[in-house]
């Protein structure tokens, strides 16, 4: 009762046990956080003391920049012309020139006729008949043709035996001596040209008529519109006739090249005489005093007897109205169809008084050779070559720099 009373028993023990249990773990938490108490204003001074460390590390720094800087205006107030010299700008390339752009054009053909050749000759030391039966099959390969081909090595083995050659090298510059030979064909329009002074003068006030023929698909409207643009930029007053009104927009195609090289062009619709055209393209180039007019003619082939007779009636109307003009007909044959161009060529040449060729698609095909069985069984000249798309790369031909460009060498 008493214990009840004045609250005495086991549970109130019990209590009175976790109350003092408590109050010894709160000193001994406070006994515990007094050293870390002691130990803060320490670590705050050795943060000072890092501070001011920091500080003086980063001013040191600055003075040592500064000083460097210093130096360095120093050395440039000292060598002011050292520094002050402008760098010499990157030249410009050049824009690539005739014989360049030739031989880039070729480059199909130099990788595999000429290297080829040039394989051929360091294969032997001496010269036998082994060397002249390979070099037969490189020059067929290479759609040279095989009379040009004949024609070719029997005149090397008579310079052989003539000038006793026995160096392999010796025999290869006469190779290339008499391919050479063999591009050089007598132009007689160019020879008038260049013929004595008076007659230069005489023949540079004639007015020129050019009728460009050849089947379709050779390039022949883009041969045209090159040939304009470089007649003009030559100083000569040009004109187009649009008289292949056989293919559907052929008018269309020349008067975007018209446009491109600036010269005018005399059209009918689709459909007209092409006899019709040639005669009012005579008469206003009559008008407008022109220098030159070149006359596009419809794609035939030989076996289009309607179309081959068209040229002739062309030729007559030309003949009849413009009798003082020197005349040029020239034929646009595709260099990538090979032995077919020549073929196409001798049909040509029947049909047609071909005074020249246009050789075109040059830099498409590795079988460059084709140009040397066209001269070699036609004896045309080759009047202009297309190495590129662009507008200057219609070249007009150069024997010479050919041979040059197709043996992959420098012009000298």
């Amino acid at each position: 009762m008493l214990k009840k009373l004045f609250g005495f028993g086991k549970k109130k023990d019990k209590e009175i046990d976790e109350n003092i249990k408590e109050d010894q773990q709160v000193e001994t938490q406070e006994a515990q956080a007094e050293p870390v108490a002691e130990e803060i204003p320490e670590l705050e001074e050795e943060l000072e003391e890092a501070a001011d460390s920091a500080g003086e590390l980063q001013a040191e720094a600055e003075v040592e920049v500064a000083e460097e800087l210093q130096s360095a205006s120093a050395e440039e107030a000292a060598e002011p012309e050292a520094q002050m010299e402008p760098q010499a700008a990157e030249p410009e390339a050049p824009a690539k020139g005739f014989f360049a752009r030739l031989k880039e054009g070729l480059s199909k053909t130099t990788q595999s006729f000429t290297s080829k050749l040039d394989n051929l000759f360091k294969g032997y030391k001496t010269i036998d008949e082994d060397i002249y039966e390979e070099l037969e099959e490189i020059l067929i390969t290479a759609d040279v043709g095989f009379e040009t081909t004949m024609r070719i090595t029997e005149e090397l083995r008579k310079r052989e035996r003539e000038n006793k050659i026995e160096e392999v090298e010796k025999l290869q510059e006469e190779l290339e001596d008499i391919i050479e030979g063999i591009l050089v064909v007598k132009d007689e329009y160019s020879e008038a040209q260049a013929g004595s002074e008076e007659t230069a003068k005489v023949s540079a006030k004639k007015p020129r008529i050019m009728v460009v023929v050849g089947v379709n698909g050779v390039g022949k409207t883009t041969s045209i519109g090159k040939l304009a643009s470089q007649l003009k930029n030559e100083g000569n007053s040009v004109m187009l006739a649009a008289a292949d009104t056989f293919r559907a927009a052929a008018s269309e195609q020349l008067t975007i090249w018209a446009q491109r090289a600036d010269v005018p062009i005399v059209k009918h619709g689709e459909g007209a005489d092409p006899s019709a055209v040639i005669f009012d393209a005579i008469k206003s180039a009559k008008a407008n005093n022109a220098d030159v007019l070149i006359c596009d003619t419809a794609g035939r082939l030989h076996n289009k007897a309607n179309l081959m007779n068209e040229l002739a009636k062309i030729f007559k109307i030309i003949s009849r109205e413009y009798p003082e003009a020197e005349k040029e007909v020239l034929l646009v044959i595709d260099a990538t169809t090979g032995q077919n161009a020549i073929n196409q060529a001798k049909v040509f040449k029947e049909a047609a008084p071909l005074t020249g060729l246009i050789l075109t698609k040059l830099d498409g095909t590795a079988k460059g050779g084709v140009v040397l069985g066209i001269i070699s069984e036609l004896s045309l000249p080759i009047k202009y070559i297309g190495v590129g798309e662009k507008i200057d790369d219609l070249q007009k031909f150069d024997a010479r720099s050919f041979a040059r460009a197709l043996f992959g060498k420098n012009l000298q």
